[in-house]
Protein backbone atom coordinates (compact mmCIF):
# COMPACT_ATOMS: atom_id res chain seq x y z
CA UNK A 1 0.00 0.00 0.00
CA UNK A 2 1.98 3.29 -1.18
CA UNK A 3 1.46 6.19 1.81
CA UNK A 4 0.56 9.79 1.34
CA UNK A 5 -1.68 9.37 -1.45
CA UNK A 6 -2.94 12.10 -3.40
CA UNK A 7 -6.53 12.79 -2.79
CA UNK A 8 -6.56 14.37 -6.16
CA UNK A 9 -5.66 11.00 -8.64
CA UNK A 10 -8.30 8.82 -9.15
CA UNK A 11 -8.66 6.14 -6.49
CA UNK A 12 -6.33 2.47 -6.77
CA UNK A 13 -4.35 4.27 -9.55
CA UNK A 14 -1.25 4.55 -6.93
CA UNK A 15 -1.87 0.93 -5.80
CA UNK A 16 -1.87 0.12 -9.71
CA UNK A 17 1.46 1.84 -10.28
CA UNK A 18 3.04 0.38 -7.16
CA UNK A 19 2.00 -3.20 -8.55
CA UNK A 20 3.92 -2.69 -11.85
CA UNK A 21 6.88 -0.93 -10.55
CA UNK A 22 7.12 -1.55 -6.82
CA UNK A 23 5.59 -0.22 -3.64
CA UNK A 24 9.21 1.84 -3.12
CA UNK A 25 9.41 3.19 -6.55
CA UNK A 26 5.98 5.22 -5.94
CA UNK A 27 6.54 8.02 -4.27
CA UNK A 28 3.89 11.15 -2.67
CA UNK A 29 5.77 12.79 -0.20
CA UNK A 30 6.07 16.82 -0.34
CA UNK A 31 9.84 17.14 -0.82
CA UNK A 32 9.62 14.40 -3.93
CA UNK A 33 7.20 16.20 -5.69
CA UNK A 34 8.40 19.69 -4.82
CA UNK A 35 11.77 18.25 -6.86
CA UNK A 36 10.23 17.10 -9.60
CA UNK A 37 7.90 20.13 -10.21
CA UNK A 38 10.66 22.67 -11.49
CA UNK A 39 13.99 22.67 -13.48
CA UNK A 40 17.08 24.78 -12.63
CA UNK A 41 15.01 28.11 -14.72
CA UNK A 42 13.15 30.46 -13.22
CA UNK A 43 9.89 29.82 -13.92
CA UNK A 44 7.59 28.55 -10.96
CA UNK A 45 7.18 25.25 -9.14
CA UNK A 46 4.09 23.37 -10.40
CA UNK A 47 3.89 19.59 -8.55
CA UNK A 48 2.57 16.23 -10.12
CA UNK A 49 0.47 14.43 -7.84
CA UNK A 50 2.70 11.68 -7.59
CA UNK A 51 6.38 10.52 -8.45
CA UNK A 52 6.80 6.74 -10.03
CA UNK A 53 10.28 5.31 -11.12
CA UNK A 54 10.21 2.47 -13.55
CA UNK A 55 12.71 -0.02 -14.09
CA UNK A 56 12.38 -1.11 -17.65
CA UNK A 57 10.65 -0.39 -20.74
CA UNK A 58 8.21 -2.35 -19.72
CA UNK A 59 7.69 -0.90 -16.36
CA UNK A 60 7.15 2.58 -18.30
CA UNK A 61 4.80 0.84 -21.19
CA UNK A 62 2.49 -0.30 -17.81
CA UNK A 63 2.90 3.16 -15.85
CA UNK A 64 1.68 4.93 -19.34
CA UNK A 65 -1.42 2.88 -19.78
CA UNK A 66 -2.38 2.84 -16.36
CA UNK A 67 -2.70 6.67 -16.29
CA UNK A 68 -4.25 6.53 -19.70
CA UNK A 69 -7.10 4.77 -18.52
CA UNK A 70 -7.51 6.72 -15.66
CA UNK A 71 -6.95 10.09 -17.64
CA UNK A 72 -4.00 11.27 -15.67
CA UNK A 73 -1.55 13.69 -16.88
CA UNK A 74 2.25 12.22 -17.54
CA UNK A 75 5.40 14.23 -17.24
CA UNK A 76 8.88 12.53 -18.37
CA UNK A 77 11.59 13.45 -15.94
CA UNK A 78 15.08 12.92 -16.48
CA UNK A 79 18.25 15.11 -14.50
CA UNK A 80 15.99 18.13 -13.75
CA UNK A 81 18.78 20.55 -15.55
CA UNK A 82 16.39 21.85 -17.95
CA UNK A 83 15.81 25.38 -18.46
CA UNK A 84 12.68 26.32 -19.65
CA UNK A 85 10.04 24.92 -17.27
CA UNK A 86 9.60 21.78 -19.51
CA UNK A 87 9.13 19.72 -16.27
CA UNK A 88 6.75 21.62 -14.17
CA UNK A 89 3.06 19.39 -13.49
CA UNK A 90 1.46 22.32 -15.16
CA UNK A 91 -1.45 19.52 -15.09
CA UNK A 92 -0.46 18.14 -12.24
CA UNK A 93 -0.59 14.06 -12.53
CA UNK A 94 2.04 11.22 -12.45
CA UNK A 95 5.97 12.65 -13.29
CA UNK A 96 7.93 9.30 -14.79
CA UNK A 97 11.56 9.48 -13.04
CA UNK A 98 13.59 7.67 -15.45
CA UNK A 99 16.86 7.72 -13.90
CA UNK A 100 16.52 4.07 -13.10
CA UNK A 101 16.57 3.44 -16.63
CA UNK A 102 20.44 3.62 -15.99
CA UNK A 103 21.95 0.70 -17.93
CA UNK A 104 24.45 0.86 -20.91
CA UNK A 105 22.72 -1.75 -22.90
CA UNK A 106 25.47 -2.30 -25.54
CA UNK A 107 28.93 -0.88 -26.57
CA UNK A 108 29.87 -0.80 -30.48
CA UNK A 109 32.91 0.32 -30.99
CA UNK A 110 33.10 -1.12 -34.22
CA UNK A 111 30.50 0.72 -35.53
CA UNK A 112 30.99 3.77 -33.56
CA UNK A 113 27.69 3.54 -32.10
CA UNK A 114 26.36 2.94 -28.51
CA UNK A 115 22.87 2.23 -27.14
CA UNK A 116 21.64 3.52 -23.99
CA UNK A 117 18.98 3.57 -21.82
CA UNK A 118 17.48 7.02 -21.29
CA UNK A 119 18.35 7.64 -17.17
CA UNK A 120 22.07 6.98 -18.47
CA UNK A 121 23.84 10.17 -17.78
CA UNK A 122 26.30 11.94 -19.95
CA UNK A 123 29.28 11.57 -17.27
CA UNK A 124 28.64 8.17 -16.85
CA UNK A 125 28.37 7.38 -20.15
CA UNK A 126 31.52 9.21 -20.45
CA UNK A 127 33.35 7.35 -18.04
CA UNK A 128 32.01 4.00 -19.51
CA UNK A 129 33.44 4.68 -23.34
CA UNK A 130 36.92 6.19 -22.46
CA UNK A 131 38.05 2.34 -21.78
CA UNK A 132 36.95 1.77 -25.06
CA UNK A 133 38.51 4.40 -26.61
CA UNK A 134 35.27 6.26 -27.90
CA UNK A 135 33.22 9.83 -26.26
CA UNK A 136 29.76 10.75 -26.92
CA UNK A 137 30.57 14.52 -28.40
CA UNK A 138 27.18 16.18 -27.56
CA UNK A 139 28.20 18.29 -24.04
CA UNK A 140 25.77 20.39 -22.78
CA UNK A 141 27.76 21.39 -19.50
CA UNK A 142 25.48 19.80 -16.76
CA UNK A 143 25.25 15.75 -15.62
CA UNK A 144 21.87 15.72 -18.02
CA UNK A 145 20.44 12.06 -18.46
CA UNK A 146 20.64 11.29 -22.41
CA UNK A 147 17.15 10.74 -22.13
CA UNK A 148 16.36 14.44 -21.51
CA UNK A 149 19.12 15.22 -23.94
CA UNK A 150 17.18 14.08 -27.04
CA UNK A 151 14.05 15.29 -25.61
CA UNK A 152 14.93 18.95 -25.58
CA UNK A 153 17.33 18.17 -28.81
CA UNK A 154 20.59 19.53 -26.68
CA UNK A 155 23.62 20.49 -28.22
CA UNK A 156 26.63 22.39 -26.10
CA UNK A 157 30.24 23.06 -26.36
CA UNK A 158 31.21 21.03 -29.03
CA UNK A 159 28.42 21.50 -31.52
CA UNK A 160 30.64 23.44 -33.84
CA UNK A 161 32.52 20.25 -34.88
CA UNK A 162 30.86 17.22 -33.48
CA UNK A 163 26.88 18.66 -33.92
CA UNK A 164 23.76 19.01 -31.49
CA UNK A 165 21.61 15.61 -30.65
CA UNK A 166 20.07 16.14 -34.21
CA UNK A 167 23.00 14.71 -35.36
CA UNK A 168 24.28 12.44 -33.17
CA UNK A 169 20.71 9.76 -32.49
CA UNK A 170 20.30 6.75 -34.26
CA UNK A 171 17.66 5.34 -33.04
CA UNK A 172 15.07 5.59 -30.46
CA UNK A 173 12.98 3.25 -28.32
CA UNK A 174 9.31 5.10 -27.22
CA UNK A 175 6.51 4.53 -25.41
CA UNK A 176 3.74 5.70 -27.21
CA UNK A 177 0.66 7.32 -25.24
CA UNK A 178 -1.45 4.11 -25.71
CA UNK A 179 1.32 2.27 -24.05
CA UNK A 180 2.74 0.75 -27.17
CA UNK A 181 6.28 0.28 -27.34
CA UNK A 182 8.11 1.49 -30.83
CA UNK A 183 10.75 2.00 -32.26
CA UNK A 184 12.48 4.37 -34.96
CA UNK A 185 14.11 3.13 -36.99
CA UNK A 186 17.28 0.64 -37.06
CA UNK A 187 20.82 0.97 -35.94
CA UNK A 188 22.16 1.55 -40.30
CA UNK A 189 23.86 4.52 -40.67
CA UNK A 190 21.35 6.15 -42.93
CA UNK A 191 18.14 4.91 -44.13
CA UNK A 192 15.37 6.23 -46.78
CA UNK A 193 12.67 3.86 -45.31
CA UNK A 194 9.58 5.97 -44.14
CA UNK A 195 8.84 9.22 -42.32
CA UNK A 196 12.17 10.59 -40.32
CA UNK A 197 10.11 9.16 -36.35
CA UNK A 198 13.48 9.66 -34.85
CA UNK A 199 13.77 13.50 -35.67
CA UNK A 200 10.18 13.28 -34.65
CA UNK A 201 10.76 12.78 -31.03
CA UNK A 202 14.47 14.31 -31.21
CA UNK A 203 13.15 17.99 -29.63
CA UNK A 204 9.66 16.65 -28.73
CA UNK A 205 10.12 17.55 -24.95
CA UNK A 206 7.76 14.68 -23.14
CA UNK A 207 4.73 15.27 -25.59
CA UNK A 208 4.87 12.68 -27.62
CA UNK A 209 6.07 9.84 -25.96
CA UNK A 210 8.83 8.69 -23.55
CA UNK A 211 11.71 8.18 -24.29
CA UNK A 212 13.23 4.84 -23.25
CA UNK A 213 15.96 3.89 -25.02
CA UNK A 214 18.60 5.56 -27.12
CA UNK A 215 21.80 4.65 -29.77
CA UNK A 216 23.79 7.84 -30.58
CA UNK A 217 26.83 7.77 -32.83
CA UNK A 218 30.57 7.78 -31.32
CA UNK A 219 33.80 9.15 -31.85
CA UNK A 220 37.16 7.47 -31.50
CA UNK A 221 39.19 9.63 -28.86
CA UNK A 222 41.46 12.43 -31.08
CA UNK A 223 45.39 11.50 -30.50
CA UNK A 224 46.08 14.79 -29.12
CA UNK A 225 44.10 17.49 -27.73
CA UNK A 226 44.93 20.67 -26.88
CA UNK A 227 43.21 24.41 -25.48
CA UNK A 228 43.86 27.87 -26.06
CA UNK A 229 42.57 31.21 -24.27
CA UNK A 230 42.32 34.90 -26.32
CA UNK A 231 41.26 37.73 -25.68
CA UNK A 232 40.33 40.83 -27.66
CA UNK A 233 39.41 44.44 -27.12
CA UNK A 234 36.12 43.94 -27.70
CA UNK A 235 33.15 41.58 -28.15
CA UNK A 236 32.37 42.24 -31.41
CA UNK A 237 36.45 41.58 -32.59
CA UNK A 238 36.06 37.90 -30.61
CA UNK A 239 33.26 37.72 -32.69
CA UNK A 240 34.84 38.62 -36.26
CA UNK A 241 37.80 36.48 -35.53
CA UNK A 242 34.75 33.45 -34.69
CA UNK A 243 33.43 33.92 -37.96
CA UNK A 244 37.19 34.50 -39.94
CA UNK A 245 37.68 31.35 -38.23
CA UNK A 246 34.29 28.84 -39.29
CA UNK A 247 34.79 30.72 -42.87
CA UNK A 248 38.40 29.53 -43.13
CA UNK A 249 37.19 25.88 -42.34
CA UNK A 250 39.38 25.22 -39.50
CA UNK A 251 37.99 22.35 -37.69
CA UNK A 252 37.94 23.49 -34.36
CA UNK A 253 36.53 21.13 -31.46
CA UNK A 254 35.12 23.85 -29.11
CA UNK A 255 35.06 27.96 -29.88
CA UNK A 256 33.44 29.56 -26.58
CA UNK A 257 33.02 32.94 -26.13
CA UNK A 258 33.00 34.71 -22.17
CA UNK A 259 31.95 38.43 -22.20
CA UNK A 260 33.88 40.11 -19.77
CA UNK A 261 31.40 40.40 -17.32
CA UNK A 262 31.72 36.77 -17.44
CA UNK A 263 34.96 36.22 -17.79
CA UNK A 264 35.19 38.41 -14.13
CA UNK A 265 33.13 35.78 -12.31
CA UNK A 266 34.75 32.90 -13.80
CA UNK A 267 38.31 33.78 -12.89
CA UNK A 268 36.82 35.04 -10.09
CA UNK A 269 35.55 31.23 -8.78
CA UNK A 270 38.18 29.72 -11.17
CA UNK A 271 41.69 31.99 -10.32
CA UNK A 272 43.60 30.54 -13.75
CA UNK A 273 45.00 33.65 -13.90
CA UNK A 274 43.56 35.07 -17.73
CA UNK A 275 42.65 38.60 -18.42
CA UNK A 276 38.82 39.74 -18.13
CA UNK A 277 38.10 40.78 -21.36
CA UNK A 278 35.83 39.48 -23.49
CA UNK A 279 37.55 35.96 -24.39
CA UNK A 280 37.16 33.13 -26.96
CA UNK A 281 37.99 29.39 -25.16
CA UNK A 282 39.03 27.20 -28.08
CA UNK A 283 39.48 23.42 -28.09
CA UNK A 284 41.59 21.49 -31.27
CA UNK A 285 41.28 17.65 -31.71
CA UNK A 286 43.12 15.15 -34.22
CA UNK A 287 46.99 14.23 -34.67
CA UNK A 288 49.63 16.19 -33.08
CA UNK A 289 50.47 18.19 -36.38
CA UNK A 290 47.04 18.56 -37.08
CA UNK A 291 46.16 20.17 -33.89
CA UNK A 292 49.39 22.47 -33.79
CA UNK A 293 48.39 23.34 -37.41
CA UNK A 294 44.66 24.25 -36.44
CA UNK A 295 45.91 26.57 -33.06
CA UNK A 296 48.49 28.50 -35.38
CA UNK A 297 46.21 29.57 -38.33
CA UNK A 298 43.57 30.26 -35.51
CA UNK A 299 46.36 32.64 -33.55
CA UNK A 300 47.28 34.53 -37.01
CA UNK A 301 43.45 35.15 -36.98
CA UNK A 302 43.21 36.25 -33.63
CA UNK A 303 45.87 38.29 -33.95
CA UNK A 304 44.58 40.41 -37.08
CA UNK A 305 41.26 41.19 -35.09
CA UNK A 306 43.43 42.21 -32.16
CA UNK A 307 43.66 40.21 -29.97
CA UNK A 308 46.94 40.85 -27.32
CA UNK A 309 47.79 37.03 -26.07
CA UNK A 310 47.07 33.42 -27.35
CA UNK A 311 47.60 31.78 -24.47
CA UNK A 312 48.17 28.07 -24.38
CA UNK A 313 46.54 25.94 -21.78
CA UNK A 314 49.91 23.99 -20.97
CA UNK A 315 48.85 20.12 -20.17
CA UNK A 316 46.24 18.39 -20.13
CA UNK A 317 45.90 19.25 -16.63
CA UNK A 318 44.93 23.13 -17.31
CA UNK A 319 42.98 22.08 -20.06
CA UNK A 320 40.62 19.84 -17.99
CA UNK A 321 40.55 22.59 -15.18
CA UNK A 322 39.72 25.44 -18.15
CA UNK A 323 36.80 23.61 -19.20
CA UNK A 324 35.95 23.00 -15.96
CA UNK A 325 35.30 26.49 -15.20
CA UNK A 326 33.66 27.02 -18.87
CA UNK A 327 31.24 24.26 -17.40
CA UNK A 328 30.45 26.03 -14.00
CA UNK A 329 30.14 29.34 -15.72
CA UNK A 330 26.17 29.73 -14.40
CA UNK A 331 26.88 29.18 -10.59
CA UNK A 332 30.25 31.75 -11.31
CA UNK A 333 27.70 34.30 -12.37
CA UNK A 334 25.51 33.83 -9.51
CA UNK A 335 28.55 34.48 -7.17
CA UNK A 336 28.34 37.91 -8.31
CA UNK A 337 25.41 38.57 -6.44
CA UNK A 338 24.53 36.46 -3.72
CA UNK A 339 21.59 35.10 -3.05
CA UNK A 340 20.35 35.82 -6.81
CA UNK A 341 18.27 33.67 -9.10
CA UNK A 342 19.56 33.46 -12.86
CA UNK A 343 17.03 34.07 -15.95
CA UNK A 344 18.64 32.16 -18.51
CA UNK A 345 17.88 32.72 -22.24
CA UNK A 346 19.15 31.62 -25.04
CA UNK A 347 18.96 32.37 -29.14
CA UNK A 348 20.69 31.08 -32.30
CA UNK A 349 21.16 33.41 -35.57
CA UNK A 350 23.28 33.09 -38.80
CA UNK A 351 26.82 33.84 -37.57
CA UNK A 352 27.37 36.22 -40.04
CA UNK A 353 24.81 38.45 -37.48
CA UNK A 354 26.26 37.52 -34.35
CA UNK A 355 28.64 40.60 -33.56
CA UNK A 356 25.03 42.36 -34.02
CA UNK A 357 22.73 40.74 -31.90
CA UNK A 358 25.50 40.38 -28.77
CA UNK A 359 26.53 43.87 -29.15
CA UNK A 360 22.96 45.30 -29.55
CA UNK A 361 21.64 43.06 -26.54
CA UNK A 362 24.38 43.53 -24.11
CA UNK A 363 23.15 47.65 -25.02
CA UNK A 364 19.80 46.80 -23.90
CA UNK A 365 20.98 45.12 -20.63
CA UNK A 366 23.00 48.24 -19.40
CA UNK A 367 19.96 50.15 -20.34
CA UNK A 368 18.06 48.19 -18.04
CA UNK A 369 20.36 48.11 -14.92
CA UNK A 370 20.66 44.61 -14.55
CA UNK A 371 24.00 42.47 -14.62
CA UNK A 372 23.72 39.82 -16.76
CA UNK A 373 26.44 37.14 -18.23
CA UNK A 374 26.77 36.26 -21.86
CA UNK A 375 28.32 32.91 -22.69
CA UNK A 376 28.31 31.36 -25.89
CA UNK A 377 28.29 28.29 -28.46
CA UNK A 378 29.50 30.76 -30.72
CA UNK A 379 31.14 28.59 -33.54
CA UNK A 380 27.26 27.86 -34.67
CA UNK A 381 25.97 31.40 -33.63
CA UNK A 382 24.35 30.04 -30.51
CA UNK A 383 25.21 32.55 -27.27
CA UNK A 384 22.89 32.93 -23.79
CA UNK A 385 22.35 35.72 -21.74
CA UNK A 386 21.67 34.82 -17.84
CA UNK A 387 20.67 38.09 -15.66
CA UNK A 388 20.99 37.89 -12.51
CA UNK A 389 17.78 38.97 -10.65
CA UNK A 390 16.72 39.27 -6.79
CA UNK A 391 13.67 37.28 -6.30
CA UNK A 392 11.90 39.47 -3.74
CA UNK A 393 12.26 42.52 -6.36
CA UNK A 394 9.36 41.47 -9.00
CA UNK A 395 10.26 44.32 -11.18
CA UNK A 396 13.63 42.84 -11.79
CA UNK A 397 11.53 39.94 -13.14
CA UNK A 398 9.10 42.16 -15.29
CA UNK A 399 12.26 43.62 -16.80
CA UNK A 400 14.29 39.98 -17.17
CA UNK A 401 11.02 39.20 -19.19
CA UNK A 402 11.25 42.23 -21.19
CA UNK A 403 14.77 41.83 -22.27
CA UNK A 404 14.31 38.67 -22.81
CA UNK A 405 11.35 39.30 -25.42
CA UNK A 406 13.95 41.81 -27.22
CA UNK A 407 16.79 39.62 -27.92
CA UNK A 408 13.99 36.40 -28.98
CA UNK A 409 12.62 39.12 -31.48
CA UNK A 410 16.24 40.63 -32.73
CA UNK A 411 16.96 37.16 -33.07
CA UNK A 412 13.66 36.66 -35.56
CA UNK A 413 14.64 39.59 -37.18
CA UNK A 414 17.87 38.62 -38.04
CA UNK A 415 16.56 34.76 -39.94
CA UNK A 416 17.38 33.45 -36.21
CA UNK A 417 15.27 31.02 -33.70
CA UNK A 418 13.90 31.60 -30.42
CA UNK A 419 15.95 28.90 -28.77
CA UNK A 420 19.30 27.25 -29.91
CA UNK A 421 19.57 24.40 -27.18
CA UNK A 422 17.30 25.12 -24.21
CA UNK A 423 14.00 24.28 -26.16
CA UNK A 424 10.63 25.93 -25.70
CA UNK A 425 8.69 24.38 -22.65
CA UNK A 426 6.45 26.96 -21.51
CA UNK A 427 8.78 29.75 -21.44
CA UNK A 428 9.80 30.13 -25.19
CA UNK A 429 6.00 28.98 -26.35
CA UNK A 430 4.77 32.30 -27.01
CA UNK A 431 7.55 33.08 -29.43
CA UNK A 432 6.48 30.10 -31.48
CA UNK A 433 4.20 31.76 -33.83
CA UNK A 434 7.00 34.61 -34.62
CA UNK A 435 9.24 31.97 -35.57
CA UNK A 436 6.76 29.93 -37.46
CA UNK A 437 3.87 30.47 -39.70
CA UNK A 438 0.43 29.35 -39.32
CA UNK A 439 0.33 26.63 -41.53
CA UNK A 440 3.92 24.80 -39.58
CA UNK A 441 2.42 25.45 -36.04
CA UNK A 442 -1.47 24.18 -37.31
CA UNK A 443 1.23 20.73 -38.55
CA UNK A 444 2.53 20.87 -35.21
CA UNK A 445 -0.77 21.14 -33.43
CA UNK A 446 -1.61 17.90 -36.07
CA UNK A 447 1.03 15.69 -34.78
CA UNK A 448 0.10 16.04 -31.13
CA UNK A 449 -3.48 15.48 -31.53
CA UNK A 450 -2.79 12.62 -33.89
CA UNK A 451 0.01 11.08 -31.13
CA UNK A 452 -1.46 12.33 -28.01
CA UNK A 453 -5.24 12.59 -29.06
CA UNK A 454 -6.25 13.05 -25.24
CA UNK A 455 -3.26 15.31 -24.38
CA UNK A 456 -2.13 13.29 -21.49
CA UNK A 457 1.64 13.95 -22.23
CA UNK A 458 3.53 16.98 -20.87
CA UNK A 459 0.49 19.28 -21.01
CA UNK A 460 0.38 22.56 -21.38
CA UNK A 461 4.30 22.77 -23.68
CA UNK A 462 5.03 23.41 -26.96
CA UNK A 463 2.17 24.30 -29.26
CA UNK A 464 -0.42 23.74 -26.15
CA UNK A 465 2.06 26.59 -24.73
CA UNK A 466 1.61 28.82 -27.41
CA UNK A 467 -2.45 28.57 -27.49
CA UNK A 468 -2.49 29.37 -23.35
CA UNK A 469 -0.31 32.26 -23.59
CA UNK A 470 -2.53 33.87 -26.79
Amino acid sequence: MVQGRRASLPAGLLDELAAICGDEAVRTSADELDRHGHDESYHATAAPDAVVYPSSTEHVAGVVRACGAAGVAMVPFGAGSSLEGHVAALGGGVCIDTTRLNRILRVGVEDLDVTVQAGVTRLQLEQRLREDGVFFPVDPGADATLGGMVATGASGTTAVRYGTMRENVLSLTVVLPDGEVMRTRSRARKSSAGYDLTHLFIGSEGTLGVICEATLRVQPLPEAASAAVCSFPSVHEAVECVIATIQSGIPVARIELLDEVQMDATMRRHPLGYRVAPTLLLDFHGSAAGVAEQAERVREIAAEHGCPDFVWASGEDERRRLWRARHEAYEAGLALRPGSRGFTTDVCVPISRLADCIVETQADVAASGLLATVVGHVGDGNFHVCMLIDPAQPQELERARALNGALVRRALAMGGTCTGEHGVGSGKARYLELEFDPPALALMRTLKRAVDPDGLFNPGKLTEAVDAAQ
